[in-house]
């Protein structure tokens, strides 16, 4: 087939058994040339990620809490060691684990810190595959601003990789404008496993979890929900954003441009066909209506009306100038002619945050009345379909209404790819179920 790039997340790093039964995957494909992996996942229910461990290793260095540090550590260092005696081969992991302790305390940061869980297992993935490792600083690239500068990490990319045959590279991190280790946000080794797919200009980037796929809705909720075999970029951007976490949402900037699949793979299940990812479906939309359904809790709207709004120069401009001032987003922005409701992540609005929003609003566009609808749950109906298929709409609604959902919110795109819907937090299972038995369910 051509060139493959796979990246293994944290559930198949997390124990040495686990990272050879990757290896084997690896070593089945001679196609399969390029490998980034995550840091060691969770083993089991309750268990702790490394990645989580080596943040509460930041934290307490950044107390002056040395003695805990050390304790925090040790779990790292056992479980590191595990991993290498599971694999029955002599990893010299001690010695990384050695210089990364120091460095911390040495004070190197909190990127450098979060990153070595990444670094240490893909120096164990080349030992146990014998190929070269190369760290992702000799060609990942951020800016002053701390955004990933693709011209120049795709052209060093290109520049470094070309130089072996076969290579593994940690993800989640590279190096910043300042000359230290800069990580992407969690989940980011997905961006790193496509940022090489594109250096080396892959025929098909493969990203192996514990998942084989995508699937219509999240399987918490609907039992044995429907597989996608095939979306488009745009669709999964839209359900991963929307809380479809088996991809991180930003993975795709770097392939779409050169048109490169991606194929989510379950490392426990590789004989699964898993999802493709394209740039543009072979499906018939004629054949499909809604290509998934996704959905997030906890969200607040701030409604402001005001008298002849729409000939008011600069209103929406004033009142996102209010929560851009606090540093905060606003995921949608639906409005009327007299009316405009700024939805945003709960996240954002801890503390007294809320009340001087609404006061500093108030202060600047002087609305009629302005008010808040908390503990707000969004669901996003998406699907290219969706556009093609008269009726969508009116079937949602009624899906709605007739399992007595009241429905707080509205927003549709322009591209009509999707529909969200604003409804209780304490709907939202009750709304994901009707969208999924209207459109799904024989």
């Amino acid at each position: 087939m051509g060139l493959k790039v796979c990246k293994f997340g944290g559930t198949s790093m997390a124990s040495g058994n686990v990272i050879l039964s990757a290896a084997k995957i690896i070593e089945e494909d001679k196609d399969r040339r390029y490998v980034v992996v995550s840091a060691p996942g969770k083993r089991y229910s309750g268990d702790i990620k490394v990645t989580d461990l080596l943040y509460k290793c930041s934290d307490e260095v950044e107390a002056g809490d040395i003695s805990a540090f050390k304790e925090t550590f040790e779990k790292i260092r056992v479980r590191f060691m595990n991993i290498e005696a599971e694999i029955g081969k002599e990893l010299h992991i001690k010695d990384g684990l050695d210089e990364a302790e120091q460095e911390i305390l040495n004070g190197a940061g909190r990127d450098y810190c979060a990153s070595r869980g990444e670094f240490l297992a893909a120096k164990i993935m080349a030992a146990v595959l014998d190929v070269p490792f190369v760290d992702a600083t000799e060609f990942v690239r951020f800016d002053e601003n701390g955004v990933l500068d693709q011209k120049e990490t795709f052209a060093l990319g290109e520049k470094v990789l070309k130089q072996y045959a076969r290579a593994v590279i940690p993800g989640f991190y590279g190096l910043g404008a300042n000359g230290k280790v800069k990580t992407f946000s969690r989940g980011g080794g997905d961006i790193s496993g496509s940022i090489v797919a594109r250096s080396v200009m892959a025929c098909l980037y493969e990203n192996w979890t514990d998942v084989s796929g995508f699937y219509v809705c999240d399987p918490r909720i609907i039992n044995s929900p429907k597989w996608i075999p095939e979306l488009t970029y745009q669709e999964l951007r839209e359900l991963s954003y929307m809380g479809a976490n088996v991809l991180h949402s930003e993975s795709i900037f770097p392939v779409r441009s050169a048109g490169i699949p991606i194929r989510i793979c379950n490392t426990f299940r590789p004989e699964d066909a898993g999802t493709y990812i394209v740039k543009n479906s072979t499906r018939d939309i004629r054949d499909y209506v809604v290509t998934g359904i996704a959905g997030k809790k906890g969200f607040t709207s701030i409604t402001l009306e005001k008298s002849l709004m729409n000939s008011e120069v600069g209103f929406v401009q004033k009142v996102l100038s209010v929560i851009g001032k606090h540093g905060i987003s606003f995921e949608h922005l639906p409005s009327g002619i007299d009316t405009m409701s700024l939805v945003i992540d709960n996240e954002f609005l801890k503390g007294d945050i809320l009340k001087l929003l609404l006061a500093e609003m108030q202060e600047a566009v002087q609305p009629d009345k302005i008010y808040t609808h908390e503990n707000i749950s969004l669901i996003a109906t998406v699907g290219h379909g969706m556009a093609k298929n008269v009726g969508t709409s009116a079937r949602l609604f009624k899906a709605l209404s007739e399992a007595g959902i009241n429905v707080n919110m509205i927003d549709q795109g322009s591209s009509e790819l999707n529909i969200i819907v604003g409804v209780e937090n304490e709907d939202y299972a009750n709304c994901l179920k009707a969208i999924y038995n209207e459109f799904f369910k024989a």
